[in-house]
């Protein structure tokens, strides 16, 4: 019977360590926890309103800790807030980024010019003056930075393709360019393609680059407005560049655009581009990470890339 006691008081104190240590693990990991989402972010962010062509225009600054280069986003097509989710990611990778409301957007004042409202959004007057509000904010994030050695640059995607080089030209501020899904051919052009392929993915599947040139080249206009051909700023600015592109993009006609950038930098021009064959239009937030890290890497080695201007 002793033998018996003994052994339930045995039992009862391994069960009680056993508790004991089980009730630290739980403290452990409840402190941990508290711990790690205690932790800030590697960025400070600030709120900023500033002026554009008589407008105030409301965004964000996000700032990490140690900086290795810092962009303005220049929105696409579309009613476009700031874009805070792609600023963190950019943040994170130490890159400092201004990101604002669009024109007549959010908390910006302005008329906001698009399809939606019955408006022409790419007639040269609008994408010239989406181009004066991204060189205010380069401005302001100049200011801000409190940095002149940290290059300033620009990025952006679709639409932000005619709207960057424009804003390049514009502010010398401006000390690179990394453009995703960007045209490389005149407004009227793409729409001409863009219309072609009438939102068909499979569009490649069943039409030849011959056969989808001929139409970008030749097909009569829909629209009648005054148009924009990147090409003119782009031989006049010698920053550098970086485009990215998706080879099943069915809104810009790739190869058209890839051929002109060759021919850019048979002229001395400091652009790159990468071309991801099996990708579509949004190459920025596809299913593939390595446009963005391709992006990032870019803009991070941008010191030894940035050539001035000429």
């Amino acid at each position: 019977m002793k033998t018996i006691n003994q052994l339930i008081h045995f039992k009862s104190i391994i069960h009680a360590k056993q508790w004991y240590r089980n009730f630290l693990l739980v403290v452990f990991l409840l402190s941990t926890s508290h711990h790690l989402s205690a932790i800030p972010p590697d960025f400070t962010t600030k709120n900023i309103k500033f002026l554009s062509k008589g407008d105030s225009l409301s965004g964000t600054i996000f700032t990490p800790k140690h900086i290795s280069a810092a962009v303005v986003m220049v929105h696409g097509s579309g009613q476009e807030k700031r874009m805070t989710e792609f600023a963190k990611l950019l943040a994170e990778n130490g890159i400092a980024v201004f990101t604002y409301d669009k024109r007549g957007v959010g908390e910006s004042a302005g008329i906001y010019a698009g399809p939606e409202v019955g408006t022409n959004n790419v007639d040269a007057s609008n994408l010239n003056l989406l181009a004066m509000d991204a060189s205010a904010a380069v401005n302001v994030l100049f200011k801000e930075l409190h940095n002149s050695q940290i290059p300033i640059g620009l990025i952006g995607a679709s639409q932000a393709g005619w709207i960057i080089p424009l804003t390049a030209m514009k502010n010398k501020k401006v000390q690179f360019m990394t453009i995703f899904s960007g045209a490389l051919i005149t407004v009227k052009e793409q729409l001409r393609f863009q219309f072609y392929t009438n939102g068909n993915t499979k569009f490649w599947d069943t039409h030849t680059e011959e056969d989808a040139r001929k139409h970008t080249m030749t097909d009569p206009d829909k629209y009648e407005f005054t148009d924009t051909n990147p090409l003119d700023a782009l031989s006049k600015i010698s920053i550098p560049g970086l485009w990215i592109f998706g080879g099943k993009d069915i809104q810009v006609p790739v190869n058209l655009s890839i051929e002109h950038l060759h021919t850019l930098k048979t002229k001395g021009k400091p652009y790159e581009y990468k071309l991801f064959p099996a990708l579509g239009h949004n190459t920025a937030f596809s299913n593939s990470e390595e446009p963005m890290k391709e992006a990032l890497k870019w803009m991070k080695n941008i010191k030894s890339k940035s050539s001035g201007r000429k």
